[in-house]
């Protein structure tokens, strides 16, 4: 038997209904802050990424899905193309592709798998999914403004709190510029030195090759060694100390709680300034729902103009997760099942369902059809798996008076309903 390949799986019913409430609600989120869908190619030239997400970094250096694709001619040489990892970087390709600098300030969301070659455990998978969110365009537009943090933060804390999060906590903190990573990473790399053989592989590699992703290190071992290294917030310029200030301070007049937290670095090479993360307890050790940052200069590192922004990405897969206790039951289940009994009654029950399916403008009304071949025994026990609310009898004598026989399959309740009143009964 061929099974999923590891790492990826089915999202079947009732699982489904939940994650399209939750799709539900952040389109509705998203709409009231005034940010637009856009959707990128799942997969890019493997350039985009190492150009963007960082050559040292573990997703580029281990995780990619990247193939050599066949030349169309044999003096031809092959395109390295790669399943996206993230969409950040797809976003600000088509940015500068379409030119949309000319549009201002771009408000701009995605939902959509995403793929990355990690172990697989709870809540991660080799094909993922994400929403997220950019807002890009030139300094001119107020994309430089620490107003535009405050407002996505903001708008994550409403988009939890829609969701029926709860406890959820803002870890945040600023990477400084390029100019403060590059001192800071020089302190770095002198402190890690004595210290570097003491920690695992990945980290001796990284105290050489970019000392700040020490801090995405996992191993318990090496966390004493990483408290005390030293702290960004002590290189960090006075333009981005003020920033960050003004950040802080927008969201206290909000109401939005957050915790400093200066060993946030997040795993990206592209962010600038503010980097956050908002976790969950009830995902356990791997406790991240979604995070993101500032990255003012990943428009030039990619050939476009300057172009500051921010986003974040939401792991679709851990926020269901984190829902999956709380949400109850979000899938709806059939108001009706339409039993017709007897020879020529399918078309009937056909006609019927039909206008009880578009009877209603305000609600829809969800109806299940049997089959005239059924019995009524098995009519009823059909219904009752689908968790339908009514059975609606449609028989000859039924048809001829333009009246049914409904009943309650909770209540035990039946009567005769005519035709014009079925959908008012229904959905009382």
């Amino acid at each position: 038997m061929i099974k999923a390949v590891r790492g990826t799986r089915d999202l079947l019913p009732p699982d489904t209904a939940l994650w399209n409430f939750v799709e539900s609600a952040v389109r509705d989120v998203f709409r009231a802050y005034n940010f637009h869908e856009i959707r990128t190619p799942i997969f890019e030239e493997t350039q985009l990424f190492a150009r963007s997400v960082g050559e040292e970094t573990d997703i580029v250096s281990k995780e990619m899905y990247t193939w050599e694709d066949r030349a169309r001619a044999e003096s031809e040489k092959g395109q390295s193309l790669t399943l996206r990892p993230e969409n950040t970087a797809g976003v600000v390709r088509a940015y500068i592709e379409h030119k949309l600098w000319d549009r201002g300030l771009n408000k701009l969301y995605y939902i959509g798998p995403q793929f990355r070659r990690e172990r697989p455990q709870k809540g991660r998978y080799r094909q993922f999914y994400q929403i997220g969110a950019e807002v890009i365009g030139p300094s001119t537009a107020g994309s430089e403004s620490p107003a535009r943090d405050a407002e996505i933060l903001e708008l994550l804390a409403t988009l939890l709190d829609r969701l029926g999060i709860k406890d959820w906590t803002l870890q945040l903190n600023s990477v400084g510029c390029p100019n403060d990573r590059a001192a800071y990473n020089e302190a770095l790399r002198k402190a890690l030195e004595p210290v570097a053989s003491q920690m695992c592989a990945d980290c001796q590699r990284r105290s050489v090759t970019n000392p700040l992703r020490v801090f995405d290190c996992k191993v318990p071992a090496d966390q004493p060694i990483i408290e005390k290294l030293p702290r960004i917030s002590q290189y960090l310029d006075e333009p981005c100390r003020k920033h960050f200030e003004q950040v802080q301070e927008i969201l206290k007049s909000v109401g939005v709680e957050f915790h400093l937290n200066d060993r946030l670095v997040r795993g990206l090479d592209y962010y600038t300034r503010t980097a956050f993360e908002f976790t969950h307890g009830a995902l356990g050790a791997q406790n991240a729902i979604l995070g993101g940052g500032r990255y003012d200069g990943l428009s030039e590192s990619l050939g476009g103009p300057s172009a500051p922004g921010i986003g974040f990405a939401i792991g679709e897969d851990r926020l269901v997760l984190a829902l999956q206790e709380s949400a109850g039951e979000v899938q709806r289940k059939p108001d009706v099942y339409i039993a017709p009994l007897g020879a020529g009654m399918d078309r009937e029950a056909a006609r019927l369902a039909r206008e009880l399916r578009r009877n209603n403008k305000d609600k829809d009304i969800i109806v299940e059809l049997g089959d005239e071949t059924f019995r009524l025994k098995k009519s009823f026990e059909f219904a009752t798996k689908a968790g339908a609310r009514f059975i609606l009898i449609v028989g000859e004598n039924e048809v001829k008076s333009d009246s049914f026989a409904l009943k309650n399959l909770a209540t035990g309740e039946q009567i005769s309903v005519p035709r014009a009143d079925l959908a008012q009964r229904i959905l009382g």
